[in-house]
């Protein structure tokens, strides 16, 4: 992380946080000045070395802005007088969102579990167990010898047993208790117990209408600073609660020549870059799964052999009233 100040009429401030960045260089590429470098994103990434992926020549740097609002994943926010200049409604913005909708959301968690970023706070509350079943059970203490099947057989880890020595190695305090919150009154127990020492009696069917119809209830929450707009999330969501807007239109492939072949199974460097785990080693190839992919153009920047070739045809970012500002914010696309 780096932050770059200046005071005069007013303060200006550029805060770079590195981990947010997806180490794409559209910030170096719009500077005016070429204040901005993209470090060697491959060993950072691999875990090689430690810095930043971004620099900054603070001697250079006029903090314009440029770069903050190019970053369509908020890695550089400029201040103007302690208020980000995203929030002031005059500089460019993304048009970009990643949504949940509550009311259509079931908390089953697939979400969380796909996020390559991990940017998905996800929480689900069940009803008890005790709530949703009925039932009776008991175990004649007199009849049951402590064979433990009934323990060992019970699904739901109901049944606890235990066999204590006491002063007299011939002598054992035996004692098995049923934790009625775990207990569904399946009745394996029963059947299997050789002594028939265990009563159960299951009521959940006939009382059926008299239990509430259970409820579940949770958040899952898509965090703006991790969120890279890769669509994972929603492609997983079985019911489509998930709403996401990509930063990009375009296409991205491999562009081979009889010199320049891609390295898939020994080099994976676009692979280890991608932010959004949209890239797998197929046949010893690179492939890259547009699907997730958000065209950030990390692994163009990390391929050695520059055979990726990636085609920007759009953008979300809008509200751009300057023409200087214009020609520099268009290099994001195809030159």
């Amino acid at each position: 992380m780096f932050n770059v100040e200046r005071d005069g009429s007013e303060i200006r401030k550029l805060r770079y946080d590195d981990d947010i960045c997806v180490s794409c260089g559209i910030c170096a590429d719009v500077c005016p000045t070429s204040s901005l470098r993209l470090g060697p994103i491959v060993p950072i990434a691999r875990g090689l070395i430690e810095m930043d992926a971004i620099s900054v020549n603070s001697n250079t740097c006029v903090l314009c802005g440029l770069c903050s609002v190019a970053c369509p994943f908020g890695a550089l926010s400029l201040f103007i007088d302690g208020v980000n200049i995203k929030d002031g409604g005059n500089y460019p913005y993304w048009d970009i969102k990643s949504e949940v909708c509550e009311d259509d959301c079931i908390y089953c968690g697939r979400c969380s579990v796909a996020c390559p970023r991990d940017a998905i706070i996800f929480e689900r509350n069940l009803p008890k167990r005790q709530d949703l079943v009925r039932g009776e059970i008991s175990i004649d203490d007199e009849k049951c010898i402590y064979c433990g099947f009934c323990a060992e057989l019970c699904p739901p880890g109901a049944i606890d047993i235990s066999n204590v020595p006491t002063s007299s190695v011939d002598v054992v305090n035996n004692s098995i208790e049923v934790d009625t919150t775990k207990c569904v009154y399946c009745g394996i127990c029963k059947r299997i117990c050789p002594e028939d020492a265990i009563t159960e009696i299951c009521s959940t069917c006939m009382l059926q209408d008299q239990i509430d119809v259970p409820e579940i209830t949770g958040d899952t929450i898509i965090s703006k600073k991790s969120c890279v707009n890769c669509s994972w999330c929603a492609e997983i969501c079985p019911v489509d609660a998930i709403d996401i807007t990509k930063p990009f239109a375009g296409n991205l492939g491999l562009v081979e020549t009889e010199e320049s072949v891609c390295k898939g199974d020994s080099c994976h460097a676009c692979q280890d870059v991608c932010s959004c785990n949209a890239i797998e080693i197929v046949e010893g190839k690179a492939v890259t799964n547009l699907t997730f992919c958000n065209l950030c153009g990390a692994c163009i920047k990390a391929c050695p052999q520059s055979i990726r070739a990636l085609t920007r045809t759009s953008m979300k970012l809008n509200n751009i009233n300057s023409e200087a500002w214009n020609e520099c914010l268009n290099k994001i696309l195809n030159d």
